[in-house]
């Protein structure tokens, strides 16, 4: 899913397909300071924007840290492009359940850990992700479940993996769990 903002700018001012035509806003009367044009009371200076090659995430910390809601988006000579919001910013999160199966499946299932599709069974409802089958071994569960944690959208993986193999305890361990080879040899003692 792309997150930067050239891809997510959804809003603009209605009629400026060039905002640099000369044309000025003014602010409602009730909102300016007498004997002001209003400018300096509703904008802060110099002006909070974005970038279009923005990270969603370098525009949420913007925002936070300088307290606004909206992100005026800026092209390299300072033109306007677009206005970026939070709701914006949120949508990029909510992904439909849909989705995020897909990613699930085809990313992580397939193409990152070789499985085919049809290994597990993954189920997406309101970002809960049930997973459940069975994989070869054990080891690979944790790794499975964090690459689905991962997952934009995701809110909760719920483990209910079965595993053929366990190897995360080392069969050649004695009853002390320290392996045949680690463990010093004495005088008349055989290995």
């Amino acid at each position: 899913m792309p997150n930067d903002l050239g891809l997510h700018v959804r809003e603009s001012l209605p009629g400026d397909e060039q905002p640099d035509r000369g044309r000025t806003r003014t602010a409602p009367r009730d909102l300016r300071s007498p004997g002001g044009d209003g400018r300096g009371d509703l904008m802060t200076s110099p002006a909070v924007v974005a970038e279009p090659g923005w990270h969603a995430v370098r525009a949420a910390r913007t925002m936070e840290r300088h307290k606004v809601k909206r992100l005026p988006v800026v092209d390299g000579h300072g033109r306007l492009i677009g206005v970026i919001s939070r709701s914006d910013l949120v949508r990029l999160f909510l992904r439909r359940d849909r989705a995020i199966q897909e990613e699930i499946l085809e990313d992580v299932i397939v193409r990152t850990l070789g499985l085919p599709p049809s290994a597990l069974t993954v189920e997406v409802a309101e970002g809960r992700v049930p997973l459940s089958g069975t994989v070869e071994h054990k080891s690979l569960i944790p790794i499975l479940v964090r690459l689905c944690d991962s997952v934009d959208g995701v809110v909760e993986v719920v483990n209910r993996l079965g595993f053929d193999q366990d190897d995360t305890v080392d069969r050649t361990a004695g009853h002390d769990g320290v392996t045949a080879a680690a463990k010093p040899v004495h005088r008349g003692e055989r290995r």
